[in-house]
């Protein structure tokens, strides 16, 4: 699975994107995968969408390795 960061993101995990190996499972599963390997991300789960190929999902939804995840942080405007 693709995971791309953004904004703030990107500084916790010191990347822009990662592989992820994954089998399919559900937000809760994936934050957990992530969570493991970048333990500050934790803080920012409760405020972080998932975008799955592009388009938002939610916490029902399914992940599977094909897919290209994206986590994004809230958005101020100005």
């Amino acid at each position: 699975m693709r995971i791309l960061f953004f904004a703030h993101l990107k500084d916790v995990t010191r990347c822009a994107e990662m592989n992820l190996p994954c089998a399919e499972t559900d937000a809760d599963g994936l934050w957990r995968a992530l969570i493991a390997v970048h333990p500050g991300l934790e803080r920012f789960r409760s405020s972080v969408r998932f975008a799955r190929n592009s388009e938002y999902v939610g916490p029902e939804d399914r992940f599977n390795d094909a897919d290209e995840v994206a986590l994004i942080p809230p958005v101020s405007g100005g």
